[in-house]
């Protein structure tokens, strides 16, 4: 029984990470993601401290404390953000309409 609870633990710590990053990188706004990866990191230390022990809970707070700063260190590092960002320069100028207030000043 107390396998499936740290089972528990760890994959609530892991879909809470994974939503967050999803919320941060890939999801715009504050959502249902990152809501969802907040309540998923707090009910495994909740777990942790009620179902396993003290020590479990002081552990799993830090553990999601790393996990998430890690995780978020590690994509940005990772580069894969710039591929999902928009890169474009526009180097085009509109004359069009100056020229054409001119001759109308002109006149």
């Amino acid at each position: 029984m107390a396998c499936m609870n740290i089972v528990l633990v760890v994959l609530l710590v892991l879909a809470g990470v994974a939503l967050l990053l999803a919320e941060l990188f890939l999801l715009p706004g504050f959502g249902i993601a990152g809501v969802s990866g907040f309540g998923c990191l707090i009910g495994a230390v909740v777990v942790a401290y009620l179902v396993i022990g003290r020590l479990a809970g002081y552990i799993t707070l830090g553990a999601c404390i790393v996990l998430s700063a890690l995780a978020v260190w590690g994509f940005v590092r990772s580069h894969a953000i710039d591929k999902m960002a928009l890169d474009t320069k526009i180097d085009g100028q509109v004359k069009l309409a100056d020229n054409k207030l001119k001759k109308t000043e002109n006149k």
